[in-house]
């Protein structure tokens, strides 16, 4: 296991106070009507919010919708800290958990547009040291794609590792792949080490300078880090019922139970490092400036982030389509870097095809869908599979996706 076996207090948030004002926080939100939308669209939205939160699997939920470019949902319910109860803010960032792998893949993405990478190419043409044990015919698309053949740390790891990441990536490149770039497999942190490990042997420099360079600091963000070397982060909790076939199903798919996952994720070590796949801070507003530029066609405010064909590439479908994933044991859809959408089973809600994004942790949803012009930012600190969390959640989608195709994406 990836974690060992550490005593972790479950958490469940307490009922809706009354007013909700003192555990509510809104940040700047335009008029509806100057994202396309009707009046009563922001007061269904946070109805349905509320509803998530008084669901109880959740002490803190951030919100945050972009629609036609405008910022017309920007909320946060609930409490970043529940020892001190402390209120989340909408400017507190939030560990993004797998929702960082996106960013990841854009700086490489990046690099590729650049001409520094080829990703078609062997990632032992950038790493020789990955080129053993079958790897050598690995490709960088491979991974992007999860088709790498090492969606899990197979020798035996201990807490003390995840925050030495150089030891996990030392594994990966040591690793014996199963039948790379022919199985399809999620990958939730192995593939993130090596294309670290790949921007910095071909940049020179940390992925937190690369990313700086290219989209925190072009576009304004105070957070999107990977690690949070400043500030305070909200709390993650373990919440719902403790089930052994849950941890079992977490520790196939990442390496360690709910408990174990959420007690590391709360060091402050944890907090240090750079892990590419899965520490990456935001707020719900900076992830939403992120996929609106992709949306926008990898521009922001008038500024080019990547070029047109960069997005087009890193978002189109993978050939395989969709497929049976090995890890999650689920119909999967990829592009090179996100998790598609589906016209029925979808992450950002049915009638979603054509949005791209990330899941993060069970409880995290970052999405953009060009169909309605939308890009948003759903970040829980609440984990739990199973809970009575769910009808909830698919109205809070249901009412987002309603809301924001009543009068047409093109408006």
């Amino acid at each position: 296991m990836l974690f060992p076996n550490r005593r972790m207090r479950t958490r469940t948030p307490r009922p809706l106070p009354e007013p909700v004002s003192s555990i509510r926080d809104i940040g700047t939100e335009v008029p509806p009507e100057q994202a396309g939308l009707a009046p009563s669209a922001p007061d269904a939205i946070w109805r349905g919010m509320k509803g998530l939160y008084a669901s109880g699997m959740s002490p803190g939920i951030a919100l945050a919708l972009r629609r036609n470019g405008q910022l017309f949902f920007d909320r946060a319910l609930g409490h970043a800290h529940l020892e001190d109860d402390n209120p989340l803010g909408v400017d507190t960032p939030i560990c993004l958990f797998s929702a960082s792998k996106p960013v990841t893949a854009m700086l490489i993405h990046h690099l590729a547009e650049r001409g520094e990478l080829d990703l078609d190419r062997p990632v032992c043409h950038y790493l020789p040291e990955y080129g053993c044990e079958g790897k050598e015919r690995t490709t960088l698309m491979h991974l992007l794609t999860h088709r790498g053949g090492i969606p899990r740390i197979r020798e035996p790891v201990s807490a003390e590792d995840l925050f030495r990441p150089e030891r996990l990536r030392d594994l990966m490149l040591r690793a014996k792949p199963e039948l790379p770039g022919r199985r399809q497999a999620y990958h939730a942190l192995t593939a993130g080490f090596v294309l670290g490990a790949v921007i910095e042997r071909v940049t020179g420099e940390c992925v937190n300078t690369l990313l700086d360079r290219v989209i925190r600091e072009p576009m304004g963000m105070r957070w999107f880090r990977y690690g949070l070397p400043e500030g305070e982060a909200a709390e993650n909790y373990s919440t719902g019922p403790a089930l052994s076939l849950v941890d079992a199903f977490l520790t196939h798919a990442v390496g360690g139970s709910l408990d174990e996952a959420v007690d590391a994720s709360n060091d402050p070590r944890f907090r240090e490092v750079v892990i590419p796949a899965g520490n990456l801070y935001a707020t719900a507003e900076e992830v939403t400036r992120f996929y609106q530029m992709l949306l926008d066609g990898g521009v922001w405010n008038g500024r080019r982030i990547f070029a047109e064909e960069t997005v087009r590439r890193a978002t189109a479908p993978t050939r395989q389509g969709t497929r049976l994933d090995r890890t999650l044991l689920f119909p999967m859809r990829y592009s090179a870097g996100f998790i598609l959408g589906n016209r029925l089973l979808s992450l950002y809600g049915p009638g979603t095809r054509r949005a791209f994004g990330h899941l993060g942790f069970i409880s995290i949803y970052c999405w953009a869908d060009p169909d309605r012009n939308l890009s948003g930012a759903l970040l829980t600190t609440g984990k739990g599979i199973v809970g009575p969390h769910y009808p909830a959640l698919l109205q809070l989608q249901r009412t987002i996706n309603r809301e924001a195709s009543r009068q047409g994406s093109g408006q």
